[in-house]
């Protein structure tokens, strides 16, 4: 007898034989309710496939836990050393060692020779250094750091991904992958975008790089193609949020990598999947030529580590960030690296625990009078709800709201919160709250805000993995007295359009004094 499995993101048939009942595929069913992504890539010893043409590791060897690993130890080492013992000159070591990817370790934060870095500067050319670094890798690309690696595989073989590029923050990604241009091209980003990044595109990339930025609703194909249309050869990056920070719109990732093929073959298409997560979402399966992620937020879960990833399955492309993690030195620490690989093992766990409690706490948002909107892809009054159920393995654990009232009701919710924690950032075990308009979003212009409808009422929640009726306890409480507050102001403000009732008038009794 067999029943459907969720490895990897796909619903695969196991076969458990006469030990299977209707009892055990129920159990099954109800242990794994959002059948996100598996989690094969945490037990096996060699979870990324690089291809033959980037490294040479003895694949026997490689799926040897004994042969990399002699101590049996099940957490891998932390390696905190800085440069790497060279038998001859030239030679790295370990380049059996799966977590170098065939390529043996140099210096800790290096991805290649310094020569082939001149090499790139002295031509100038992408194509042709990554033509020569495709065919020279094997003597001159050297991986960093074993603790490095390690997390770099598991993280691409998470997002199904054939390779990954660590880097010191989700900025930093964010900045590798802009590398990838030259001065006079152009990025189409998503208007719904991360403070963060719409500050550097409109105040670094732009100005200081001559790269040109565009904004689209990505909601609108026809907005979308127009602008593509209009930039011409000119736009080689399309950069996507699905679901956007903070109102979470959801964008349709194959139709946006369809469209793009057709109509600007040249241009790459750029998710940014943070706030879904590997678990929730593989954008590489939809079309997307790379993913990025803040590994500071669901990856490593814990508020305690700040990092970003890049993933691709394409070789040149992995190729080019190799190149740019080693010549820019964003890397991040082996210890960061450790602790997010830990982070990493319990992601499938948290990521259903949080999104079951933010499905509840949405429909009890809707239902409060405190609240007059929610926007959250798991409700069917979501705009791209089936977007999302076609898209995504689970809706998340992100929601948006608009609080009655305006900017003191939105305060006096903040400020009367007890388990939510008022703090920027998002994806971790504890329940954030935030007001974007004032906080992550602040630096976003206000005309733009105002398009895109994020205003001082506007709350974003990144609900953890509490008791959820601790959590609904305390958002109850906060809109309560938010929405107190408001009624007492309308009913202030109703007694101040009263007439006033003044003693005696002419025929012996009161009268409404207008005045």
């Amino acid at each position: 007898m067999t029943t459907n499995g969720s490895t990897n993101g796909q619903h695969h048939t196991i076969n458990l034989g006469s030990l299977m009942t209707s009892a055990v595929e129920s159990a099954i069913a109800e242990a794994d309710i959002y059948h996100g992504s598996g989690t094969t890539y945490l037990h096996i010893d060699n979870p990324l496939k690089v291809s033959s043409s980037s490294n040479n590791i003895d694949d026997k060897n490689s799926n040897s836990a004994a042969h990399h690993n002699p101590t049996g130890a099940v957490v891998p080492p932390i390696s905190l050393a800085t440069t790497f013992k060279q038998s001859t000159p030239g030679e790295p070591s370990a380049r059996g060692d799966p977590n170098s990817f065939g390529l043996g370790f140099e210096y800790s934060r290096t991805g290649m020779f310094l020569f082939l870095f001149l090499l790139l500067y002295s031509l100038n050319s992408r194509m042709i250094f990554c033509r020569f670094a495709l065919v020279a890798n094997n003597q001159c690309l050297f991986l960093g750091n074993p603790t490095r690696g390690v997390f770099e595989r598991a993280v691409a073989a998470a997002e199904k991904a054939k390779y990954c590029v660590a880097f010191s923050s989700g900025s930093a990604a964010t900045s590798a992958v802009v590398h990838l241009l030259t001065p006079g091209e152009r990025i189409l980003s998503i208007d719904d975008v991360y403070g963060g990044t719409q500050r550097y595109f409109r105040k670094v990339v732009n100005p200081r790089m001559g790269i040109e930025i565009d904004f689209v609703d990505f909601s609108n194909n026809q907005a979308v193609l127009s602008k593509m249309l209009t930039g011409g050869d000119k736009t080689k990056l399309l950069w996507l949020e699905t679901p956007t920070n903070p109102t979470l719109k959801v964008t349709d990732i194959e139709k946006v990598s369809t469209m793009t093929k057709r109509f600007n073959a040249n241009a790459l298409l750029c998710v940014d999947n943070t706030f879904c997560s590997p678990y929730f979402q593989n954008p590489l399966e939809h079309g997307a030529d790379i993913v990025v992620h803040s590994v500071t937020k669901y990856i490593n879960g814990h508020s305690d580590v700040v990092m970003g990833v890049v993933c691709t399955n394409d070789e040149e492309i992995y190729t080019q960030l190799r190149f740019i993690q080693n010549g820019v030195g964003a890397v991040p620490s082996p210890f960061d690296c450790y602790l997010a690989h830990r982070g990493l093992k319990t992601l499938h766990l948290r990521m259903e625990a949080a999104a079951r409690n933010a499905n509840a706490i949405a429909l009890f948002l809707e239902d409060h009078q405190g609240v007059t909107k929610v926007l959250y892809p798991g409700l069917k009054s979501h705009p791209q709800h089936d977007i999302a159920t076609r898209q995504q393995n689970g809706y998340g654990a992100m929601i948006t709201f608009y609080c009655i009232g305006k900017r003191e009701q939105s305060a006096i919710l903040l400020q009367n919160l007890r388990v939510f924690a008022l703090a920027e950032s998002l994806g971790a075990v504890e329940s954030l709250a935030e007001c974007p308009s004032l906080m992550t979003h602040a630096s976003v212009p206000d005309e733009q805000r105002a398009l895109l409808g994020i205003d001082d009422t506007l709350i974003r929640l990144s609900v953890g993995i509490e008791s959820c009726a601790d959590l609904v306890a305390d958002l109850d409480n906060a809109l309560n007295a938010a929405l107190k507050n408001k009624q007492e102001q309308d009913k202030q403000k109703q007694s101040s359009f009263l007439p006033k009732v003044e003693s005696g008038s002419r025929e012996g009794g009161g009268y409404w004094d207008w005045s």
